[in-house]
């Protein structure tokens, strides 16, 4: 019994020892596993230098009529008269629209009967108060008679005025908005009106570079619907306030705008020079790899695995940036010139990672792509 014991004892002994050899087994080659290296990713790179650029602030701008208005009706009426088409230019004081005046004239013809009727009495008690035979306040009475009706008639006559619609300015007409016979009370639209020629272009700079904007810095305007048409103009208002909710100060340059291209409430991109050429530092725009918590590039640099060898890999390094320039980014901090940067491929990334240089394609880095290269 005791012999049998025994056998059972090495007999569990043995499958125990043989579970924990084939376990050995696969702890060690899941070690082997966990030092396996991939094959280096192969990425382009480009030597971080210096650029000069010129100092200017891009911002997005709305354009403004420098004079615009809804040409409307000052009087109630008839419209009688149309003597414009929509979308046309015209000239300051020409005549938009006609009101009906017809009751206007009768009362103005009454009143100019009445006029003439006080105009002789008045002269005929200017002669009869030098004669003493009326008194000085009968004179006085038909004195201020012969005003009131001189009054009167300048006060039609301005109504009759009022009833001809005029252009206020010069400037390009839009859409009609009466028709021929339709009542029009006092405030009614009847054309809008917008000078074209100069025009304004208005943006917002951010606070802490308003200091650098100057009335007539130039300004340089672009609009995505006009590609390769670009307007030049100046700066020649600059807001005293500061907007509450964007920290921006609202900045007016005036544009010459002789082709009527730019038309109001336009989107456009303005680029205000502020100053002389500074050096940066640029990288290309795909070398920056964006993210919530920040952005960052993959440096190639010299690593070493855990065996302690050399090989070439990445380090991630974050990276503060500037304002950009067609396919360039300007960098603040984080890469210093002749750093190499990976310029494509970082999505593929860790750090850490070796990599394989083939620069034989290299993505756009132009300060001024061609639209069709975009």
């Amino acid at each position: 019994m005791r012999k049998r014991m025994i056998v059972t004892l090495l007999i569990a002994a043995a499958f125990v020892g043989a579970l924990g050899f084939i376990k050995l087994q696969q702890i060690q080659a899941a070690m082997k596993a966990a030092n396996f290296q991939p094959p280096p990713t192969s990425v382009t790179t480009i030597v971080a230098k210096k650029e000069n650029w010129s100092s200017s602030l891009k911002a997005i701008g709305s354009v403004v009529a420098v004079q615009g208005v809804t040409v409307s009706a000052d009087l109630p009426g008839i419209v009688e008269r149309i003597s414009f088409d929509s979308g046309r230019k015209v000239r300051a004081g020409e005549v938009l629209v006609q009101l009906d005046t017809r009751q206007e004239r009768a009362q103005l013809a009454a009143a100019e009967a009445q006029r003439g009727l006080a105009r002789v009495n008045y002269q005929r008690a200017k002669t009869l108060v030098e004669g003493g035979a009326i008194s000085r306040a009968e004179y006085d009475r038909a004195l201020a008679e012969k005003d009131q009706a001189e009054a009167r008639v300048g006060e039609i006559r301005a109504t009759i005025a009022r009833k001809t619609v005029r252009a206020p300015f010069s400037g390009t007409l839009g859409i009609r908005q009466v028709n021929l016979g339709q009542y029009l009370s006092a405030g009614n639209p009847i054309v809008p009106l917008q000078s074209l020629n100069p025009i304004y272009v208005d943006f917002g700079v951010p606070q802490e570079v308003a200091a650098r904007v100057r009335v007539g810095q130039k300004v340089r305007v672009t609009a995505g619907e006009l590609a390769g048409l670009r307007f030049e103009g100046r700066v020649s208002a600059i807001d005293s306030v500061v907007d509450e909710a964007t920290r921006n100060v609202r900045v007016q340059a005036t544009l010459s705008n002789p082709a009527g291209k730019l038309h109001p409430g336009m989107f456009v991109e303005a680029e205000l020079h502020t100053g002389a050429a500074q050096p940066v530092l640029t990288l290309p725009a795909s070398a920056i790899s964006y993210a919530p918590y920040g952005d960052s590039v993959f440096v190639v640099t010299d690593l070493k695995d855990p065996s302690g060898k050399t090989y070439r890999g990445v380090k991630q390094q974050f990276v503060k940036i500037d304002r950009s320039r067609g396919d360039q980014v300007a960098i603040l901090s984080g890469v210093n010139p002749g750093d190499e940067v990976v310029t494509s491929g970082t999505f593929r990334l860790r750090n850490g990672d070796a990599v394989s240089i083939n620069n034989k394609v290299q993505p756009s880095n132009s300060p001024a792509p061609r639209p069709e290269d975009s």
